[in-house]
């Protein structure tokens, strides 16, 4: 899935070149790029699709040029995630009526992929002889507001537990709780299962959805399927996948991993994975000085020099447009904040 526009990582992120196409790691490669390139180990190119929205369709294929161009599917409109993976289950149950299905994000971080692959292989296993739906769990490490929790049955034991609840981003109370009940993991957005499966949970928990690609079933990979998803994929409910059927499935399922997981979903958490100096500052950028600065993470253009005394924590992005200065504490208010610069200005600043 690479059809997000990633506004909590504003300015950098924008609605014309959203993070899944940046190179914000420093690696010479952007999100989207890493993760095509992880699940090549999984499956042949030619099983690996990107779900987006359809002005970043020119984006993709640059960055991915070996890529089939029908090997991008495009959306018309943003109506979150589960207008997208049916309107995707579909065309693939049209190509191969019993696919194995990994959906991910695309502007995920995975360090220890060596592990995430084993796990990822192990629920294509169990997903191919069992009726479920299976989410990858993620061992919590801290008392994180900004993610959802999944509860699951820890006292089963083995590898594969199914799951009680899920629960959406809490307060920090709550998140506290969680965590020190070791019952509950982060959801962590990454799904396996039959394309049988998603397309009879979708019939059962979403019909509405369902109903709307299912009438084009004769279209599906043919010339005429453009056509009749420029007229219906704008009538699908603005759904996530968590609400129209994790939330409410009784066949889910998960598996905890530590492979090194970060959803990269703000600047802390970019932070949180960054090489630090000695006062523990996070710097891209030509060169600076900075005298008493700690805890920063600091994000210039690569001509500039910044010379920046007495910061703590602190999140310093530069894009050459855009300077925002904001403490990391409340960086929870940037996508708000973006949001009021466009109100202000009158421009998007894209």
């Amino acid at each position: 899935m690479a059809g997000g526009v990633g506004s909590r990582f504003w300015p950098k992120s924008r609605n014309n070149f959203p993070k899944q196409f940046i190179d914000i790691l420093g690696l010479g490669k952007s999100l989207l790029q890493l993760t095509y390139e992880r699940f090549l180990k999984v499956c042949p190119p030619e099983n690996i699709y990107v779900l987006t929205n359809d002005q970043y369709i020119g984006v993709i294929a640059d960055q991915i040029p070996s890529l089939d161009i029908d090997n991008i599917i495009a959306e018309p409109s943003r109506n979150n995630t589960a207008p997208c993976i049916a309107y995707a289950s579909f065309k693939i149950a049209n190509l191969n009526p019993n696919a194995k299905i990994v959906v991910a994000p695309s502007d995920h971080l995975i360090i220890d992929e060596t592990t995430f692959l084993k796990k990822v292989q192990t629920a294509l296993e169990f997903v191919e002889s069992n009726d479920a739906l299976l989410t990858l769990g993620i061992n919590p490490s801290r008392p994180d507001t900004g993610y959802g929790y999944i509860k699951y049955d820890k006292q089963a034991g083995g590898e594969i537990y199914k799951v009680v609840k899920f629960l959406e981003k809490p307060d920090s109370e709550k998140a506290k709780k969680f965590v020190d009940s070791g019952e509950y993991l982060w959801n962590a957005g990454i799904f396996i299962w039959s394309v049988d499966s998603i397309l009879n949970a979708l019939k059962k928990y979403s019909s509405d959805l369902y109903a709307l690609f299912f009438i084009g079933t004769e279209y599906y990979n043919t010339p005429e399927e453009k056509g009749f998803i420029a007229k219906n994929y704008p009538l699908s409910p603005k759904i996530s996948i968590d609400y129209a059927i994790m939330e409410v499935a009784d066949n889910v399922h998960t598996i905890p991993g530590e492979f090194g997981w970060s959803d990269l979903g703000t600047w802390a958490s970019l932070y949180e994975v960054m090489d630090k100096d000695e006062s523990n500052n996070v710097f891209t950028g030509f060169s600076a000085s900075l005298p008493g600065t700690e805890n920063c993470m600091i994000q210039l253009p690569k001509e500039k020099v910044a010379i920046i005394k007495g910061l703590s924590n602190y999140i310093i992005v530069d894009d050459g447009k855009v300077l925002l200065i904001y403490p990391k504490q409340q960086e929870q208010e940037i996508k708000d904040v973006s949001k009021g610069v466009v109100a202000l200005c009158g421009v998007e600043f894209s």
